[in-house]
């Protein structure tokens, strides 16, 4: 008994401690930013004001349709090629496939702030010729994270459950490897698909460090930029970057709360 009061304590205080955060940003869009600077813990009655001074301050709408556009190409073709390229590592036999996989699972340990300055030339090189998906554009954006290591690895410890009897039994019905793959394949592993959209989605979404680098003009910035932009200027809203953040949130979270059955299952392993 006393070990079921300790564990739910210990629940109970892990809780707070997870959804206080979430709950004084959303109190602190309801205030002013001298009550948010004290410490109010109240809900207040300034939410619309803060929207219509946040409206009235920056272009919200692109920064919102940005981010929109970036995050679901990332997550759609992130799927295509992590999901393809971890049924290939665990389905087909060859001698170099280990290896290959074990050298993709290296590159994991590379910190990202690492390649910023090689692929920031790499896109300035590009943009001579190709300038449609150069510096200064959602393309540039999006291609250095349309999958990752992790992705291809969870992707292929996934399949390793994956009944391979199935497979098979497409394979005698004519089935081409594709018609497998999209057929038998991709609807088995929709909870699969689900976590690692989430994970995806949320990645692209928050994403900061790579489009401070990448984007340059006001119009294609994101709203992890915008609300950057907000916090610093000389004498910062707090209330008007709350209200931003809550915005800025909305969507990853309702993405979550939406599939989180399937990403329950998805991140256990199970195949249904």
């Amino acid at each position: 008994m006393s070990k079921r009061i300790f564990s739910y304590t210990v629940l109970i205080i892990a809780s707070i401690v997870s959804i206080f955060p979430f709950l004084w940003m959303i109190v602190s869009s309801t205030n002013k930013s001298v009550d948010v600077t004290k410490g109010r813990l109240l809900p207040g009655s300034h939410f619309m004001e803060n929207l219509h001074n946040l409206l009235d301050t920056v272009d919200l709408v692109p920064a919102l349709i940005n981010s929109t556009k970036i995050s679901i190409i990332t997550t759609v073709l992130a799927m295509l090629i992590a999901s393809l390229a971890g049924y290939g590592f665990e389905i087909f036999k060859s001698r170099t496939k280990d290896f290959l996989f074990n050298f993709l699972l290296l590159s994991m340990m590379i910190p990202f702030a690492a390649l910023m300055v090689p692929l920031f030339r790499m896109f300035g090189t590009i943009s001579q010729s190709f300038p449609m998906i150069g510096i200064d554009t959602l393309a540039a954006v999006i291609l250095p994270t349309v999958t990752t290591a992790f992705l291809i690895f969870f992707f292929r410890q996934s399949t390793k459950m994956f009944p391979k009897e199935i497979l098979e039994a497409g394979r005698i019905d004519g089935l081409s490897e594709l018609g497998v793959f999209f057929r038998i394949y991709v609807p088995t592993m929709k909870t699969t698909y689900a976590a690692a959209a989430i994970i995806t989605f949320m990645a692209s979404w928050n994403s900061y460090l790579w489009p401070l680098v990448i984007l340059q003009s006001p119009e294609n910035q994101t709203i992890p930029l915008l609300i950057s932009n907000l916090g610093s200027s000389y004498s910062p809203d707090f209330g008007v970057i709350m209200t931003a953040i809550v915005i800025a949130t909305l969507p990853a979270a309702l993405i979550f709360f939406i599939m989180q059955k399937h990403f329950v299952a998805g991140m256990m392993g199970s195949v249904k």
